[in-house]
Parts: C-alpha cells; structure tokens; sequence
C-alpha cells in the first residue's frame, strides 16, 4: 500500500541502520554540511515565488522530479528510511509546511510518492528512499516546488532590514541551505525577519520516527 510501511528484508534493514548511523545519530545533534545535491530553482517547471503561505504544489510535480533527482515510488523506501522537522518563520510567524508535499494525486487518489514528502501539516520531513544516497534540503523544497537560496525562501528575499536565516538544531547554519544534507532527526528553520520568541533546537518525534 502506498501509505503504509513496507516490511523490509535482511539485508535492506541492515544497510538502513548502518546509513542511519552514518548519516546522523538519531539525537538532533548531527554536524550540518553542505555537500549534498543541488537543485536549480531558476528553471524549475511549477516554481513558487510568491509570499506564504504555499500550498502542496503537487500538481506540477511530475515534471519536477528529473531536474530535483527524485522519483515517483509505488510505496515508500526503506533502504533509508528517517525524518526530520522543518520550521519556517516570517517575520516571528510560524508559516505551515503542509501536508502531502511530495505526493501526486489522480483522480483524488495518491498514485506515487517520492523519496521526500509529508503525510500532515506538522512539518516532519519523511526520507524514505530504496537506494543508499544523501538527500539535500533543496531535493525538498524542490518536491515542494517552493524557491529556495541562500537569501530566499519562496517570495521573502533578504533586505538590509529583514534577513534570511538558516538553523540546524539551534545553531547558525551559514552554508548553503540548498545542498544541507538531511540527517537523521535533525530541526530545521528558516527565519525570514523578525525571529521567533523561542527558537526551536529539536522536535519530539513520533514514536516510530
């Protein structure tokens, strides 16, 4: 079933825990780097740019997964299989990261999901892949087809007066948020403006996630 959790083999599991292990430790406390994949957001078909609240954008998402490098699955992957959490703020205000990004719709029914996606409007970044490889904070925003850069996040550029900042579990991320590499329970906000009064360090996830 699309939605549901695939048992996966020996082997699969075994290659999912040693990549979890060595993607992140699990604790939201992981190095950030920045040596993922790239996303061109110039020329990406369905592209956001416009001030938040954005929607799923899902329907413009088929001709996006070539140029973002992901693929439309049948069910989820468990090759790697980890979440994280992303906040967004504009100007102290929390703005939704909706549910569904990442999945396509036909007919009102879901027909294929990627490797990056959401199932709620909570904001948890489900990483659900067959293959073994790193996955980029850009390969979501670009499932999302919202824009992304080091000074904007869809329609809110950075002024003298209003910047753009990037935080990985609570710290100053000052690399570029389009090839941040997604790790294993990692909280991620992206601060337009004025910042919030309590800056998230961590998220409780799910049992389960």
């Amino acid at each position: 079933m699309l939605y549901g959790v695939a048992g996966a083999g020996i082997i699969g599991l075994a290659i999912g825990l040693i990549l979890v292990f060595a993607i992140g430790n699990g604790g939201g406390t992981s190095k950030a780097h920045d040596d993922g994949p790239s996303v061109d957001f110039a020329n990406l078909p369905g592209l956001l740019k416009g001030s938040p609240p954005w929607p799923a954008n899902n329907k413009t998402l088929t001709p996006r997964l070539k140029p973002v490098g992901i693929t439309a699955l049948g069910q989820e992957g468990q090759v790697l299989h980890i979440h994280e959490h992303l906040d967004i703020y504009n100007e102290g205000h929390h703005v939704n990261v909706p549910k569904f990004i990442g999945i396509h719709f036909k007919n009102g029914q879901a027909d294929y999901l990627t490797e990056l996606h959401t199932h709620a409007n909570e904001g948890v970044i489900h990483l659900e892949s067959p293959v073994a490889q790193s996955y980029s904070l850009g390969q979501f925003f670009g499932a999302w087809g919202v824009n992304l850069s080091r000074n904007c996040v869809g329609g809110l550029c950075a002024t003298p007066g209003h910047p753009l900042k990037f935080y990985v579990n609570g710290k100053l991320f000052q690399g570029n948020p389009v090839k941040l590499v997604l790790q294993e329970h990692d909280e991620y906000a992206i601060v337009y403006g004025k910042p919030p009064s309590d800056m998230p360090s961590s998220f409780d996830f799910p049992a389960g996630q």
